[in-house]
Formats: structure tokens, sequence, C-alpha cells
């Protein structure tokens, strides 16, 4: 599935593997590195609602190219704009469709085959799992440029990291390699480029072998505990419901039967 847009202004691909139950987002837009223009910005989003409404079990969220997954907004797009205009037709835009990935009952995976500065940092920072390939660099730039990061960075980076590392990255602009940011938490994995899809199609073997609906209700457990919310409330209401799937029945007869389950995601 795709969504043309004009020359120059990038694209967002969506294709969904019916058989395997996983989307792929894609972006597209190799003569700016990826950097995220506001109609890049509008796919993606219309990509988030269409995978909603999916069976997917699953979400990628790739670049077409390997030498950058995205370096950021687009500078040009944005230096211009009036504080309103930056406040509401941006910053908050982009931080209502980040939330959308982040928020997205399928886990998600970022797959970093290049660097990832700005918002596309911030765009990885929104999925759940951070895979990449080990020339990689990440960073958050955005004060040596007179602003901040706009797109849910210092609140998802520092919840990683901890305050002080996040600051050493926002505030004195410190890069990382994939190394470094894979010890600091920051990444789930790292491989060489060589093995990356290797890497992937393992940490998808494994999301989409287990219950899907019981992958989604943890998935939002653990989310809603990482902000304070009553996991213990929360954990008994899932549990219920998990209860009542087709899915749990056959988890149980396979281990009694001694077998690998065969999950119908009901």
């Amino acid at each position: 599935m795709s969504h043309a847009t004009p020359s120059g202004v990038g694209e967002v691909e969506l294709s969904v593997d019916a058989a395997r139950h996983i989307a792929t987002i894609t972006l597209s837009r190799p003569a700016k590195l990826n950097a995220l223009t506001p109609e890049m910005l509008e796919q993606l989003h219309s990509a988030l609602i269409t995978i909603e409404a999916t069976s997917t079990e699953a979400v990628v969220v790739r670049a077409a190219q390997a030498k950058a997954f995205c370096v950021g907004a687009d500078i040009e797009r944005f230096a211009g704009l009036a504080p309103t205009a930056m406040w509401r037709d941006w910053t908050r835009r982009g931080h209502e469709i980040f939330e959308t990935l982040a928020r997205l009952h399928q886990p998600s995976v970022a797959v970093l085959a290049g660097h990832a500065f700005g918002g596309g940092l911030e765009l990885a920072l929104a999925c759940d799992f951070r895979i990449a390939a080990e020339g990689a660099r990440l960073g958050l730039p955005e004060v040596g440029l007179g602003t901040v990061p706009g797109w849910g960075g210092t609140g998802r980076l520092t919840a990683l990291v901890g305050p002080a590392r996040a600051k050493e990255m926002i505030l004195a602009g410190r890069q990382l390699d994939a190394q470094t940011a894979l010890d600091w938490g920051l990444l789930t994995r790292v491989a060489p480029a060589a093995a990356l899809e290797l890497e992937l199609e393992q940490l998808l073997a494994a999301l989409t072998s287990r219950a899907p609906v019981a992958v989604q209700l943890a998935k939002q457990l653990i989310d809603s505990g990482a902000v304070g919310g009553p996991t213990a409330l929360l954990e008994a209401l899932a549990g219920g419901l998990a209860a009542s799937t087709a899915d749990l029945a056959e988890g149980v007869a396979a281990f009694r039967e001694r077998r690998e389950p065969s999950f119908g995601g009901n």
C-alpha cells in the first residue's frame, strides 16, 4: 500500500504481510536522508490508523535505504513557522502521531540500518523495540540548532536511560554509537549490518509465536505501569479477559500435550 505525494516531500509506504501478520512502514526520502516533512507525518498517521484496524501481530518501522533511518524533521519546513504554527501544526501534530504509534496494541520494532537523529530518533523511541546495525549513530541535536526535542524525545529518552544520560545527549549533544546505545538501554539489539535482517526476523518470530491477545494485553500493562498505572488492578482485569480467549485454551492444551501451540488470536 502506497500513499502518493508530490515530488520531493517524501513518502511513507505501508505493506502488510497477511500470511505472517506483520505490517511494515517504510520511510522513503533518500535525497534528504528521510528528513520528515508534514506530508510524511500525515502518511505515517494514515498508515497507523490502517494498522490499528487489522489483525496484524507486529509492526516494523524502517527506511528504504541503509544510509540513514531518519535524520529528523526537515529544518527547511519548520524554520520559518510562526510560533503558533510551530506549536499547532508541527510540534503538537508530531506528538499526536508518535503517540498513536506508541499506543498501538501491536508491538512495534524500529530497524535502524543507519543513523537516527532528532525526530528520527524520537520516531524510533516511540516503538517498543529498537534494533540497529553496528555502524548506526544516534543523537538528539536540537539544542545545537537553538531549539529542543519536540516529539516526545525528552520524556521517552529519559525513561530509557535516566535523566543524567538524557541530559548528556540533549544538553551536551553527545551522539552514541550503537554499542553504547545498547549498553545504556536505548537499543534492544545490535548486529553487524549483514546480520540485521536475521536479527529482525528472530525478534518477529518470537513476537508472533505468542498468543496475540496476551501479547497486546501485556504490552499495555507494561506501558501503564511505566507511567504509574494501577498494574495490580489492570493485571486482574487483563487476566480475566485472557481467560475468556480460545488462545488460552489452546495454550493449556498444547502444554498438556507437549506440543507447540497454534494461536488464532481470539
